[in-house]
């Protein structure tokens, strides 16, 4: 008699798997940017109630944090292991 070894936590029966021992799991590191959209959307979105120069510079904002955000992401996702995802 053969026993399969289950890696799910004792009591819980529909809990997933645990990731066999060291296999990683990639999070994000801490960032700014997302607090730096937030203002620059909140800026334009006053500004057009109050000024031309609060849309531009919110947009500006806004814009350049887009940008920057979806380059570190492509950055992480190239530095992430080619196995990534396959099992």
């Amino acid at each position: 008699m053969t026993l399969e070894r289950d890696d799910r936590p004792r009591g819980d029966p529909l809990a997933p798997a645990v990731p066999p021992a060291g296999e990683e799991i990639h999070l994000p590191g801490r960032s700014v940017q997302p607090l730096l959209l937030t203002v620059g959307i909140t800026m334009a979105l006053i500004g057009l109630t109050t000024s031309w120069l609060a849309v531009i510079a919110g947009c500006l904002i806004a814009l350049v944090t887009m940008v920057r955000w979806i380059a570190d992401t492509r950055r992480e996702t190239a530095e992430l292991p080619l196995h990534h995802g396959e099992h």
